[in-house]
């Protein structure tokens, strides 16, 4: 953990505060400190994995760009997010019985300009340049991003440089700078709604029941602010409001939804974990000496290609906590095969690059399952 101090003058003046008691560092002072701390780090541990949490956004998609390229280093609230969301993606795309080259037609409205929110967007942006072959054309046509001043739109002052390639032009879809997340959801017609806003309850009734009208025959409403109290809606409003067809998926826990007639809404709880360990074990692996785009996305389109039709069916995008090691295991392989693909992979220990471009997709995945911690420890006292 870093400590750079703290402006909050209330734990200043508490004797038992126990972090550093002077104001916050900022600018070259805050990067210098970071900088010290990751060349400190890879030149003790070379082979390290440096995994980023809960930095302010200012700084989490500035220290991202910096080190990204020069050392093995994610940002799970920028990346493991996204990668968690863009799998429910795909899955709410499958849920549609269409099949993921849709995904390029599906309008997606993001409540939450944060790191979380736009990396999402900028994810989702990428698949979709991958799939189409033209990014400005999906940033400007397919995604909407609202902040708690509403649709952010290229009329918007002192825009953030990250929000700035999904604002939209004034007009479009008789929209305005500003426009409220009800009068977009009820123009637009989105076919996934999805929140990290951090705002509990902004899934309100009124634009919950405007899903009904979506364009798709599946609305997708992904509620994924943490803690619950932050949940952008609960299951049970979801699918009482919005209609017993819809996908849900949560960052919060929520039981499915009883719907009557022996139907159930599942709840699909998008966790990071499903994605953080195989993205650091599949680096690692590897031997990549950095984490790329081809990498995190092939961790993405594992996870979701991880569950069968008939789940998808069912609105289940996620595997059940029981089959981590397994899910973890697979998209670790991904990532190596990803690294090999992106001509990056090194190799690790007594297994070459040679080696692991020889690796049927079977074999990669025995690999990165051989390589895996067990917290299996020794008795310390012997009968």
């Amino acid at each position: 953990m870093l400590d750079v101090g703290t402006n909050n003058q209330n734990l200043l003046d508490n004797p038992l505060y126990l972090g550093l008691r002077q104001p916050r560092l900022e600018g070259e002072e805050y990067l210098s400190i970071v900088d010290e701390f990751m060349e400190s780090v890879f030149t003790r541990w070379p082979k390290a994995i440096v995994q980023f949490e809960d930095f302010q956004m200012k700084w989490a998609f500035q220290t991202l760009q910096r080190y990204r390229k020069k050392y093995r280093m994610f940002n799970d609230d920028i990346q493991g997010t996204a990668g968690v969301a863009l799998a429910g993606l795909f899955g709410s795309v499958r849920a549609q019985g269409r099949p993921l080259t849709d995904f390029v037609k599906q309008k997606i409205v993001v409540v939450g300009a944060g790191s979380a929110g736009l990396g999402v967007l900028k994810m989702a942006k990428e698949a979709v340049a991958r799939m189409e072959g033209n990014a400005e054309q999906a940033a400007s046509h397919q995604f909407f991003l609202l902040d708690k001043n509403g649709l952010v739109t290229k009329d918007r002052k002192e825009i953030d440089p990250a929000a700035a390639p999904f604002a939209k032009n004034p007009g479009e879809y008789g929209l305005t700078e500003g426009s409220s997340l009800l009068e977009v959801v009820k123009k637009v017609k989105p076919h996934v709604l999805l929140g990290l806003s951090g705002v509990g309850g902004v899934f309100d009734e009124e634009v919950l029941k405007a899903m009904r009208e979506s364009d798709s025959p599946r609305p997708a409403i992904f509620a994924m602010s943490n803690p619950t109290m932050n949940a952008e809606c609960t299951a049970a409003d979801a699918f009482k409001h919005a209609g017993e067809n819809i996908v849900f998926a949560s960052g919060s826990p929520f039981e499915n939804v009883d719907l009557g007639n022996g139907k159930v809404g599942h709840v699909n709880q998008a966790n990071n974990m499903y994605l953080f360990p195989g993205i650091g074990l599949g680096t690692l692996l590897s031997g990549a000496h950095f984490i790329s785009e081809g990498m995190l996305q092939a961790a993405a389109e594992c996870l979701a290609s991880y569950m069968t039709d008939e789940e998808i069916e069912k609105g289940i995008f996620y595997p059940s906590i029981d089959h981590i090691r397994d899910i973890t295991a697979e998209v670790g392989a991904a990532v190596v095969q990803a690294a090999v693909a992106d001509e990056l992979a090194e190799g690790h220990d007594d297994i070459g690059p040679k080696e692991l471009r020889l690796m049927s997709k079977e074999e990669v995945v025995e690999y990165v399952t051989r390589n895996m911690w067990y917290p299996i420890y020794s008795p310390l006292v012997h009968d």
